[in-house]
């Protein structure tokens, strides 16, 4: 299941996000994200994703417009948009649909499969008061924050294409429609209703999501 051989080599091509934002959340699942570091590489391979549709959707970001913070939201499809959250957490999104559109799929969780003694090392490192909370590696990547810590991913990272390093998506694997679930998207309070959130059914390492 994990390992350096399940790590594609061949990255998404830019046709792959060119495409409406809903079936590109779809077809991430089961591909793989890698983040090169000077502290090493690390990867996942992503198994729960949801779709931002630009500026007509009330949770997107993008219904500011364009701002110094979300003009790499309006990038090139195929770019990754990394934002600031809660004043605690990364987050990382690939740009998808048409340029200028405003629309992504936001990673929400990945399964672990390369760096995961780097990634460790990131997510414990400095949480002495959780102690007493069973550090599994379950919950290195199970949740866009999580992710973020566990792979190195911060702001430096926006706005760089993801079909080169240091920041790329590769193919993976085909996830068949029947292990694939959709439910509404967590974590908003704002266009709740649509069914926009994308997972691997049984995954231990889709997010907890209330």
């Amino acid at each position: 299941m994990r390992g350096t051989a399940a790590v594609s080599r061949r990255p998404l091509p830019r046709e792959f996000f060119a495409r409406e934002t809903e079936l590109v959340a779809r077809a991430m699942l089961g591909t793989v994200l890698q983040c090169e570091t000077p502290a090493g590489r690390a990867a996942g391979r992503i198994v729960e994703t949801e779709a931002y549709l630009g500026p007509t959707d009330a949770a997107s970001h993008a219904v500011v417009g364009l701002t110094d913070r979300t003009r790499h939201l309006f990038g090139p499809p195929g770019t990754s948009y990394v934002y600031f959250i809660y004043g605690v957490h990364w987050c990382f999104n690939a740009v998808s649909g048409r340029r200028n559109g405003g629309a992504a799929v936001l990673v929400r969780a990945l399964e672990p499969l390369e760096g995961l003694s780097l990634m460790r090392a990131r997510r414990w490192s400095g949480h002495e008061s959780e102690k007493s909370l069973s550090r599994s590696d379950r919950q290195l990547t199970s949740g866009p924050g999580k992710l973020c810590e566990a792979l190195g991913i911060d702001g430096h990272y926006s706005g760089l294409s993801l079909q080169r390093l240091p920041l790329v998506l590769r193919r993976g694997r085909e996830i068949p429609d029947a292990d694939v679930a959709v439910s509404r998207r967590v974590g908003i309070s704002r266009a709740t209703e649509g069914m926009l959130r994308f997972y691997v059914k049984g995954n231990e390492f889709v997010s907890r999501a209330r």
